[in-house]
């Protein structure tokens, strides 16, 4: 099985357990956005200051 090339070469790869939700303090917990790839596309995922949730293409 090859390996996959980070996403971001330096910065640091989180592990996550899909089994269940994931709480969005491990995803927020060094950064205010996350981005998602979906079909091909790139999404950001951001934690405003009211802490609500935004989701942009």
């Amino acid at each position: 099985m090859k390996q996959q090339e980070p996403l971001h070469p330096g910065k640091r790869e989180i592990t996550l357990d899909f089994s269940g939700p994931i709480p969005a303090e491990r995803l927020f917990a060094h950064q205010d956005r996350v981005q998602i790839v979906f079909r091909g596309q790139i999404y950001t995922l951001s934690l405003t200051r009211n802490q609500k949730l935004i989701l942009t293409k």
